[in-house]
């Protein structure tokens, strides 16, 4: 019987593998969206999004320092991906203090708190401890340019107030910079041409996680009829900028989902990345 599934597995797969670039976007975009209809459907609170969301990334966080700190290398690991997710989770960091009398700030706060440590403990394993396993060659996104390009889109669009805002214009400069956080590692396992095993769990978890988080959105778009992109902002564009960034980051984590179970179909994924 499992032999069985197997095969069928292996057709399915094969099958798909050789439809068109359009097709495989046309059905991926339908499977979104039967499986947004059933979670609109099936959760009525729409917070456990938010919380689900976050258990998966926090999963994919603690599985990545297994990696580190077990199997004692960061092969397959995009540095720069860590740096980056280290300077957004800082702003909004900064963020939450100055905004303490926001309802439920604290929360927000905490788990920022728990990723941005985790964040620079990963940065330190792979600058110090465990820097011979980190192929910098493969790492060739350009940071600074990604920042300077998220810096003066959020001083353009960010939360209106009546006066100029750093704390909005610094949240909006988190958002954006999160949205395209994902970016080097993408780049880096390209680059390599593999996904390696832990890396691959790690990036799949990030996938589901911004998919969870994209779905909320949508889903409180449409039952709200459109008024939710006009609750923050005044009714400028913000919000829609909000949105466009969060499918941005969707998109992007899509394609890393893509590789991952490529690279599971053609047995690459228990490969270990050249040290």
């Amino acid at each position: 019987m499992g032999k069985k599934r197997g095969s069928e597995m292996n057709v399915l797969f094969g099958w798909l593998m050789k439809l068109s670039i359009k097709v495989k976007i046309f059905l991926g975009t339908l499977v979104a969206l039967c499986a947004l209809v059933a979670l609109g459907f099936t959760i009525k609170d729409h917070e456990y999004f938010f919380v689900v969301a976050e258990a998966v990334h926090l999963a994919g966080t603690i599985v990545l320092l297994y990696k580190l700190f077990t199997k004692k290398t960061c092969s397959g690991l995009s540095l720069k991906t860590q740096e980056i997710t280290a300077l957004y989770l800082s702003g909004r960091l900064i963020c939450g203090m100055l905004l303490r009398n926001v309802v439920g700030i604290y929360m927000y706060i905490m788990l920022d708190l728990v990723f941005l440590l985790s964040t620079l403990l990963t940065i330190w394993k792979i600058r110090f401890k465990l820097k011979s396993s980190y192929i910098k060659e493969l790492d060739t996104v350009r940071v600074p340019f990604m920042v300077v390009s998220c810096a003066i889109l959020a001083i353009i669009i960010h939360p209106r107030s009546s006066d100029f805002s750093f704390t909005n214009t610094l949240w909006a400069f988190c958002v954006y910079l999160e949205a395209i956080s994902v970016f080097p590692q993408l780049r880096f396992m390209q680059n390599a041409k593999m996904v390696e095993t832990f890396t691959g769990y790690y990036v799949f978890s990030l996938g589901i996680s911004r998919f969870l988080a994209l779905a909320q959105w949508i889903i409180q778009i449409y039952k709200t009829r459109g008024t939710y992109l006009f609750l923050l902002g005044s009714g400028n564009i913000w919000f829609l900028a909000a949105l466009l960034a969060e499918m941005v980051q969707s998109f992007i984590l899509a394609d890393f989902c893509y590789y991952y179970l490529k690279s599971f179909k053609q047995g690459q994924l228990l490969r270990k990345m050249p040290i």
